[in-house]
């Protein structure tokens, strides 16, 4: 959504039509919240945001607000790690808290963090919460518009977010960039194609 809920209504269906075996997990971007739009009032504004997260809920998607869970195989787990909008650019507002959601936590094997905005992982994460192995964010849409050829990839939004898609790695720690799917302002894209990921972990 861009603005309000009722955005989301008819895409419940086929949202809420998505299974995995350990559970569908989601987080809020920075447009969730309703800070771009004049709204009547502050309860207004309040029961939007209220009744997003609810809707979360109807689909069946656990949407994690600073916590934490664990998918568990056998003696083997996998720590899943999110958080609300968090962004180091101040024109994007900062509600999540990682010291939050990891409070307590004693941290698996693996540990993977949803966090919308890529510009997180630079700030916080890798030098704070070396036990993050793997960040997934979107955020930036690819800007819906640039050049991705083989060996050449190349978006404006390249020069406010150095991380803007596709994977990243530093000290054997990892960033996922997704492109998203939807779009902002102009109703299209340009070079930059809509996204679904789908990661493959494997065992070292």
């Amino acid at each position: 959504m861009n603005d309000r809920h009722e955005e989301v209504l008819p895409h419940a269906k086929t949202l809420g039509s998505l299974s995995a075996k350990h559970g569908v997990f989601s987080t809020l971007g920075n447009h969730d919240y309703g800070d771009y739009i004049q709204w009547n009032s502050r309860e207004e504004k309040t029961y939007n945001l209220k009744r997003l997260k609810e809707i979360h809920g109807e689909m069946g998607w656990k949407l994690m607000l600073d916590e934490h869970v664990f998918i568990e195989r056998g003696n083997e787990k996998i720590g899943i790690v999110g958080i609300q909008n968090w962004s180091s650019h101040l024109r994007f507002p900062k509600y999540g808290s990682n010291a939050k959601a990891t409070a307590n936590m004693p941290f698996a094997p693996v540990n993977i963090l949803l966090s919308h905005d890529p510009s997180h992982w630079h700030a916080e994460v890798l030098e704070n919460y070396p036990q993050i192995d793997l960040m997934l964010a979107g955020h930036t849409h690819g800007f819906q518009f640039g050049v991705e050829i083989p060996g050449f990839k190349w978006s404006p939004v390249q020069y406010v977010y150095k991380q803007w898609a596709d994977l990243y790695t530093q000290n054997n720690k990892h960033l996922y960039v997704n492109r998203g799917l939807g779009f902002i302002g102009y109703p299209g894209r340009v070079g930059i194609l809509p996204e679904i990921t789908v990661i493959e972990l494997q065992s070292g």
